[in-house]
């Protein structure tokens, strides 16, 4: 048997980085007030909260390449399909559960399918068996196919505005009102985590893959190449008017604008904390990613669906939206929030308790 690969201390700080950004700006105290880079963009565009998701997809495809690669290179494959198989069924089932709470306790019309636990859990699947069964080349002939097979469907599927897009006329069809915007008199609908821009979020998996790869075999200057490459194509595309960096259809150009960013991200993560050793903030986030997020998740939920989070944001906040305003109230709850997640997740590192899915 293959030995089991040493943990990177880069690598899960990365993670546990995009893990602490999302419940950031998932957690404002008031979203009418929320400072404009801890925002999605509207549509075309995009600003630093639109790089925490493809940032936490990426570093998916770069663990599976550590925890599997050797194990594949020793022909041990076959062996864990089923292993991934479960394993992404049950990140997708616990999303659709955090989704069937929040639609019970905030009396929503409709229970929402899509959501990112979904996606993790269909791109960590999906993005396993492609490198289980392919090697090299086919796992770049996928993400090239995808990049490509994607972007066309998105360029020759009609406008790339909301209500027009393929994919949200696609998803709409699907989920109809289980989406995450939908509107019944006239059957458009959107949701940013839907099933078509599902197939973006699969490169942004299978590229991280490959840079884990890189990364595996110490092709440090091979990994600098792949992020700048990656990310001068998805802006140059944006840029010359060819196709938009999206995020909410999750483009070709968005994938490898972000993709680039992050490897970069590794390279400079895996040069500081692994070869020089920096301490590795926001390993403890790291190593409970999942259970940090539906954890946060959940907690949020149970306080707007009781009735409780307005008074505690109202009793322990106000004060500050009086000293220094509204945004600076809202996004002191929100540090506040992920503070509170810090602690936990410490004082879980420190005993050793890794709840994994």
């Amino acid at each position: 048997m293959t030995a089991p690969p040493p943990r990177l201390g880069s690598v899960d700080a990365l993670r546990g980085l995009a893990v602490a950004a999302m419940l950031l700006v998932n957690n404002p105290g008031d979203w009418g007030h929320v400072y404009a880079p801890l925002e999605h963009a509207a549509w075309h565009g995009w600003t630093p909260t639109d790089l925490v998701f493809p940032t936490f997809l990426f570093i998916v495809g770069v663990s599976l390449s550590l925890a599997m690669g050797a194990r594949i290179e020793a022909g041990q494959g076959a062996a864990l399909r089923m292993t991934v198989v479960k394993r992404a069924l049950r990140i997708v089932l616990l999303g659709l559960a955090l989704h069937a709470v929040g639609w019970w306790l905030m009396d929503k019309p409709a229970l929402r399918l899509p959501g990112v636990l979904q996606r993790i859990g269909l791109c960590f699947g999906i993005g396993a068996l492609v490198a289980i069964q392919w090697r090299a080349r086919g796992q770049w002939a996928w993400i090239g196919a995808l990049l490509l097979g994607y972007g066309a469907l998105l360029l020759w599927g009609g406008p790339l505005d909301k209500a027009g897009n393929i994919a949200s006329r696609v998803d709409a069809w699907i989920f109809g009102p289980h989406g995450y915007e939908w509107d019944p008199a006239t059957g458009i609908g959107h949701d940013p985590e839907g099933l078509v821009s599902t197939l973006g979020g699969l490169a942004t998996t299978l590229l991280g893959w490959r840079c884990g790869e890189a990364l595996r075999h110490g092709r440090r200057r091979a990994l600098a190449l792949m992020g700048i490459g990656c990310a001068l194509i998805g802006w140059g595309l944006d840029a010359a008017g060819i196709m938009p960096i999206n995020k909410n259809l999750w483009t070709p150009a968005f994938v490898l604008w972000t993709g680039g960013l992050a490897a970069l991200g590794l390279l400079l993560a895996h040069e500081l904390i692994d070869r020089r050793g920096w301490p590795p903030v926001g390993r403890s986030f790291g190593v409970n990613a999942i259970a940090a997020y539906a954890g946060a998740w959940l907690c949020t939920v149970l306080l707007e669906g009781f009735g409780l989070m307005a008074p505690l944001y109202a009793g322990g906040f106000g004060w500050i939206d009086r000293a220094a305003g509204p945004d600076a109230a809202s996004l002191s709850f929100a540090v506040a929030f992920v503070l509170v997640w810090a602690l936990i997740v410490h004082v879980m590192d420190r005993r050793r308790i890794y709840i994994k899915v």
